[in-house]
């Protein structure tokens, strides 16, 4: 096998060199001396930058984030020239239409979350910006190898190096209690998922005799119950991974306690791949045996759906809120993967990429108001089209996305699963997809109250750093972009479902 642009590993080689890269930029920002040990820990205790050596250690941070922005964004290219269809690994890993579609979705949304982080001021951030960006970098690669496994073996490793990443990052602020408490939750029910992924492998394997996919559907047409047992608990390890219930515990204090960028990211990104697992296992790999499954997807989704609308109602944290609201979205997603047809599957894609717009837009809303505020209560949107009229303005668009409202992305999401869904006969699930539709605007609108109504506590203006702004105006215009002209991305997500449905 000889390099080139379009062999199979050329992404996740790329992937690897920008890590690489990004970790030498701090081993050689730390080779230089820096400022005194003591002073650090004091300082990094309070968030502030000590005394000696803020300007060193603002550009080995720099210089770390810019080039893994560049990097990411030069590897999105990249997927461009890659030869759809090539193989390597007797077929255990594929460079598929599904694979590109999900590699440009984790390296667009890595990016967005970069070029949102560089504005951070925290000590830690600046100290250690080279660890944060060479582990968001780790993550993407594990998320690019796990979209194109069609091994069993190989789709657990590239699991556990997407996430073992992730629980570092929620715990990159150590010395504030929140952030630790929940990277140890994080890390404790990540564990527990892995191993009941890898014990529902255990059963497959015993089943077929081999770790291949294409092994499961023979085993299933036969009615192995061992292969039945297995896939249950892959499903349920998978449902830790996406945040579905009853495995959705890790989510709100997480988000609540984790830099708001990276949230940002975490809140899309590993969901989007728990999401491809599935339909590599289920849709691709499963095959017509799949329909007996319909009703259980249909029930996840449903409860889902209700946990997270109306665990979201109460909440006066606005990332929890968005915590629980992501649960609930998870739980459309599922109507799609329910429906089992080319259509359900290609709305679920569009919905993964209508849902990185607009969830990701609003958390980097979050950071900004927050940055003014110092606080993450909903009440600190009081007011704020007052101080900062464009910045409430693209934080309704996020909420009116994310709730469903005519004509933004989230809207013909929404519409698209319910359709695909109402294809298959799943009347009820739809109509209930529906009545709680109108209760996410409930919370969504409660926060637009806010915003255009109630007087704010403070008059002066929210200040929006450049590259945060561009960032949000990035999500914002995928958002509206999407809304009014959502041809090309439907159109994108119908040609990959087609080739697993062919």
């Amino acid at each position: 096998m000889t390099f080139s642009a379009g062999m199979p590993l050329a992404i996740e080689l790329a992937l690897f060199a920008l890590a690489v890269v990004v970790l030498l930029i701090g081993i050689v920002g730390r080779g230089g001396g820096g400022p005194d040990p003591r002073a650090a820990k004091s300082s990094e205790s309070v968030g502030q930058v000590p005394r000696s050596g803020p300007a060193e250690l603002s550009r080995n941070g720099s210089a770390a984030g810019w080039v893994t922005l560049f990097g990411l964004l030069a590897i999105f290219g990249l997927t461009f020239t890659a030869a759809e269809g090539a193989s390597i690994l007797r077929g255990s890993f594929v460079q598929d239409a599904l694979a590109l579609f999900a590699k440009r979705l984790f390296l667009a949304s890595a990016a967005i979350s970069v070029l949102g982080s560089l504005t951070l001021h925290h000590y830690a951030f600046s100290r250690r910006a080279a660890e944060y960006h060479f582990a968001i970098i780790v993550s993407v690669l594990g998320m690019s190898i796990l979209a194109s496994a069609r091994e069993l073996v190989l789709l657990f490793v590239a699991f556990e190096l997407m996430s073992i990443p992730l629980f570092l990052m929620t715990g990159f602020l150590k010395r504030d209690p929140a952030a630790s408490e929940a990277a140890l939750k994080f890390f404790l029910v990540g564990t527990a998922s892995s191993a009941i992924i890898v014990y529902g492998m255990s059963f497959v394997y015993g089943a077929t005799g081999s770790t291949a996919l294409e092994a499961i559907p023979a085993a299933m047409a036969d009615g192995s119950p061992l292969v039945r047992i297995g896939m249950v608990l892959l499903l349920a390890g998978l449902g830790f991974k996406i945040a579905t219930f009853p495995f959705h515990m890790w989510a709100p204090d997480t988000y609540e306690a984790a830099s708001t960028p990276f949230v940002a990211w975490l809140s899309v990104a590993p969901k989007a791949a728990g999401f491809v697992a599935i339909v590599r296992l289920y849709v691709e790999g499963m095959g017509a045996p799949m329909l007996a499954w319909i009703p259980a997807f249909a029930a996840m989704a449903g409860i889902t759906i209700i946990t997270g609308n109306l665990m979201a109602i109460p909440q006066q944290n606005i990332k929890r809120l968005l915590a629980y609201s992501g649960i609930a979205h998870i739980g459309y997603m599922l109507v799609g993967l329910a429906a089992f047809s080319s259509a359900g599957v290609a709305m679920l894609l569009f919905y993964l990429v209508a849902y990185m717009f607009g969830n990701m837009g609003a958390f980097l809303v979050i950071e900004t108001v927050s940055r003014s505020g110092q606080s993450d209560e909903i009440d600190t949107y009081k007011g704020l089209a007052q101080r900062s009229p464009l910045l409430a303005l693209a934080m309704l668009v996020f909420l009116l996305s994310l709730g469903g409202i005519p004509f933004v992305a989230g809207f013909w999401a929404k519409l698209f699963v319910f359709l695909a869904a109402i294809e298959r006969g799943l009347y009820g699930l739809v109509f209930l997809g529906a009545v709680l539709t109108v209760v996410a605007l409930y919370y969504y609108l409660l926060v637009a109250r806010r915003m255009y109504i109630e007087a704010p506590e403070t008059r002066s203006p929210v200040v929006v750093p450049g590259l945060l702004a561009t960032a949000i105006a990035i999500c914002l215009l995928g958002v509206v972009g999407m809304g009014v002209y959502p041809a090309p991305w439907v159109e994108m997500a119908q040609r990959v479902a087609a080739t697993l449905f062919s």
